[in-house]
């Protein structure tokens, strides 16, 4: 085998479509583009969504529901990970760069504490926010929460 004697697999190349080169090509007059109309023109292009002036799916689809631009994201972290944390660590504050020392955060998360789970150590905990079960449960702990 050699190089000049390498050759595409039978049917893999075919050779392109050439239009507007005359009548006896097969491909001139209207080059495959039809009579009139926008499609026909040179610099026609198509705004997105446009179905030939059908009214477009996406007017056509019902809106429904109700997004808040004030909506506030939290990551939650519950008290079993905070327990475990606590155990494997022997942290007694725990705050938003020690979350996110052991990558439970990304720096632009908020924090907010859930209760699921159960807390043993009296550990103060820094975060954005925290649900009611949680506080109560750290407190019954002998911990402390405190809101950033």
């Amino acid at each position: 085998m050699y190089l000049h004697s390498l050759k595409p697999a039978e049917g893999s190349v075919k050779t392109r479509k050439r239009i507007g080169r005359g009548t006896g090509s097969g491909r001139g007059g209207t080059s495959t583009r039809g009579h009139k109309g926008a499609k026909s023109r040179s610099g026609y292009s198509q705004k997105a969504g446009f179905e030939g002036g059908q009214m477009p799916l996406q007017r056509r689809v019902p809106k429904f529901g109700f997004k808040n631009i004030n909506r506030v994201e939290y990551k939650a972290i519950n008290l079993d990970v905070i327990q475990a944390l606590a155990e494997s660590t022997s942290e007694t504050v725990m705050n938003f760069d020690f979350f996110k020392a052991h990558g439970l955060v990304q720096k632009n998360d908020k924090v907010k504490v859930l209760g699921r789970g159960e807390i043993s150590k009296a550990i103060e905990i820094h975060a954005h926010a925290f649900s009611g079960t949680a506080t109560s449960s750290i407190e019954k702990a002998g911990g402390k929460t405190v809101a950033l």
